[in-house]
């Protein structure tokens, strides 16, 4: 790695630290604007920078940092009921970052988007399901649904974000 990437990897780790603070409770699973930071990750840096980022974030918060949502860390946050949400993020970084590096539509970069949350709606709900012992229709309702509108018009934002990014910066 070079000092460019290291540095757009801090970058993007404290981008996605901070966007864990800005957060409405809704019961065990908060509304934050994660999901924003975590598909920009992928979509500006690279499929492979936006992983390691995100991989980053994770091991920092485990390890104690205060840097989930409610400035909280330690690896209580990975095992409980958003640890699924979370663990999804470096997966869901590279697969919004894959579709950019290999397409230049925009609308397959908003379905490598959608891909992406999706992979951190199918590991949350897994794993909030698990913690709600096997009640898995109800971590639909209360961990997936609410925030399906609003985290698919972030997608949207953050595919419109990085293309006037990358419009504006090209050698971004």
């Amino acid at each position: 790695m070079n000092a460019r990437e290291i540095s757009l990897t801090a970058l993007f780790v404290a981008l996605t630290a901070v966007s864990a603070q800005i957060e409405i409770p809704l019961g065990p699973v908060p509304f934050t604007l994660q999901v924003l930071m975590v598909l920009l990750s992928g979509l500006l840096l690279s499929a492979r920078l936006g992983f390691l980022t995100q991989a980053i974030y994770l091991l920092a918060g485990a390890i104690g940092f205060p840097i989930f949502a409610g400035f909280t860390g330690g690896f209580a946050h990975l095992y409980g009921p958003t640890g699924g949400y979370l663990l999804a993020f470096p997966l869901a970084s590279f697969i919004a970052g894959l579709f950019a590096e290999r397409f230049k539509n925009p609308y397959l970069w908003i379905a490598g988007s959608l891909l992406a949350l999706g992979v951190i709606y199918l590991l949350g709900w897994l794993r909030l399901g698990l913690y709600l012992g096997g009640n898995f229709a109800k971590a639909l309702y209360i961990g997936v649904l609410p925030f399906v509108p609003v985290d698919t018009a972030k997608a949207i934002l953050a595919v419109g974000i990085a293309r006037a990014v990358k419009r504006a910066l090209p050698e971004f």
